[in-house]
């Protein structure tokens, strides 16, 4: 299936999770805040965002320096 993920369109497996999201790009859940739709979803619930069809899908991630 396809959704949209920061700006650009994706093919996912469906029934893919935020966390399984992530695992697949290699990115830590402890840095990263993910909006799906317009929403955010709490990092506690990432194991259990299912991401549909057709969604818009931001992962911002933190970066430290100095």
């Amino acid at each position: 299936m396809t959704v949209t993920l920061n700006g650009a369109a994706r093919d996912i497996q469906p029934g893919c999770t935020i966390a399984a999201l992530l695992e697949q790009l290699g990115l830590d859940p402890k840095t990263v805040v993910a909006q799906v739709n317009d929403e955010i979803v709490e990092r506690a619930a990432f194991a259990a965002a299912v991401i549909n069809e057709g969604d818009s899908v931001e992962l911002i991630r933190f970066v430290g320096g100095g």
